[in-house]
């Protein structure tokens, strides 16, 4: 029986609940361990129903002294982690509260910061990889025009690596291996606002039946294998 008594203390008393991207993360907005356990046990007071505990109250709850509290708390409100926020009831009494807020938005903001740095990393991977490819292609090493070009289709056109990979393979099925060609097909698709391969696959699937539909009689260069001819566009 006094097992089930210290049970039902141990539930009374409730849960504070806080996010995992703060446990997360907190070190990387220089937050010491030390100021982390104070938030926890401002956090803890709060859903307690004591919305601005004191230095002293926060201190009675740690192996801290109160002005060590206090110190901590400046601290972390010039950092931005927490504001104070005033309002008045209906008999004109003044309350105050701290909000946690602008930490919340501050952790969101770090984990899309590092969603973007790993985007960032991924495409960058990307546009390495994308050299090799054509000199794998062409079977031989680029030349540091052809570095050039390929990197002004990239940073100036905006072409993605998924798109330029496209074009590189209309124009190894064409057997047409120039960065002309290819700059040619680029240039066709982003006048037709070509920018996925979904929109890829609409292109080729417009003119390869009429291709072979037009001049089944002609043997070409590549046998079985239908192409177009991006150059002939200009004409």
């Amino acid at each position: 029986m006094q097992q089930d008594e210290r049970l039902k203390i141990w539930i009374e008393q409730g849960n504070v609940s806080i996010s995992q991207l703060f446990f997360q993360h907190y070190k990387k907005l220089l937050i010491s361990d030390n100021d982390a356990m104070v938030l926890l046990h401002m956090i803890a007071f709060q859903e307690a129903g004591n919305y601005f505990p004191t230095p002293t109250d926060i201190a009675n709850r740690m192996q801290q002294q109160e002005k060590d509290v206090t110190n901590c708390l400046q601290r972390m409100m010039q950092k931005g982690l927490f504001s104070i926020e005033q309002s008045t009831d209906e008999n004109k009494v003044l309350h105050e509260k701290f909000s946690f807020y602008p930490l919340w938005k501050r952790l969101i903001e770090e984990v899309e910061k590092q969603k973007m740095q790993s985007e960032e990393e991924v495409v960058k991977q990307d546009e390495g990889e994308i050299f090799s490819l054509f000199e794998q292609e062409f079977g031989r090493f680029l030349s540091p025009m052809e570095f050039e070009t390929i990197g002004m289709w990239i940073d100036k056109d905006g072409h993605s690596t998924e798109i330029i990979r496209a074009a590189l393979r209309e124009a190894v099925l064409a057997q047409k291996m120039s960065l002309r060609y290819i700059d040619r097909i680029l240039f066709e698709w982003k006048k037709k606002n070509v920018k996925t391969m979904r929109d890829v696959e609409k292109q080729t699937k417009a003119f390869r039946p009429t291709t072979v539909a037009t001049a089944p009689q002609v043997k070409t260069a590549i046998k079985d294998v239908p192409f177009y001819n991006w150059l002939e566009e200009r004409e």
